[in-house]
């Protein structure tokens, strides 16, 4: 009886310390997991805060639109005042093939022409000492140079000037043609008709005229 208790007695034992044993073998295992399961927490955590995480990209500005209320649109006026100019600086420019000379006797007859539908302008050069009305004896003579302007044509007509070199002329009130005296006619009146054309010319400003005007004026000069 004695030897049958101690028997389960020791049986107990064994299998109390294999309980142990059991439990003392787990532990690192469950330690191990519960350390390796917390590791692998970590890192998807980790893994989900660097995937959640914006990427700080530098992003070139664009160029700003420019602002439609700071663009003034151009005044109508000032447009057609500088394409005005535009066209009157390639007149201008057109009339640098032609001589001073030439430009001012065709402003000269686009200003002051009787008659602008011409054939021809005539250029009549009058040198100084030349009687005014040749078909007179005593006629008064003309101090200086002066320029006849005249059409192919009487109906035409003419101007007769000198230039001042200023833009100005001096214009005499000269036909273009001289009439023969009826006989009879005092001498001395027909000499005072003449002195009197010499004594009052007339003082034109010339307008600095360009363009297809003056050009075709050109085109059609004639010097006699």
């Amino acid at each position: 009886m004695q030897k049958t208790a101690m028997l389960f007695l020791f049986l107990g034992l064994l299998v109390l310390l294999g309980g142990c044993t059991e439990n003392i073998a787990k532990e690192p295992a469950s330690t191990k997991n519960s350390s390796s399961s917390g590791s692998g927490a970590n890192i998807d955590d980790d893994a989900e805060a660097v995937i959640d995480e914006p990427i700080n990209e530098k992003k070139e500005s664009a160029p700003k639109e420019a602002d439609s209320s700071s663009v003034k649109s151009g005044d109508p006026k000032d447009i057609e005042k500088s394409g005005a100019d535009d066209d009157s600086s390639r007149q201008t420019d057109s009339l640098n093939s032609y001589s001073t000379e030439e430009i001012e006797y065709a402003r000269v007859w686009a200003q002051l022409g009787p008659n602008q539908e011409i054939d021809e302008l005539n250029i009549r050069h009058i040198p100084p000492g030349e009687p005014v009305n040749p078909n007179i004896d005593n006629s008064a003579v003309y101090p200086e140079d002066v320029i006849q302007l005249s059409g192919s044509r009487l109906v035409d007509g003419s101007v007769t000037y000198r230039g001042n070199g200023d833009g100005t002329i001096h214009v005499y009130a000269t036909p273009m043609r001289w009439e023969a005296p009826p006989p009879g006619t005092d001498e001395k009146e027909l000499q005072k008709d003449t002195e009197d054309i010499l004594n009052n010319t007339k003082l034109v400003s010339i307008e600095p005229r360009d363009g297809q005007e003056i050009i075709s004026l050109i085109e059609k000069l004639v010097f006699r």
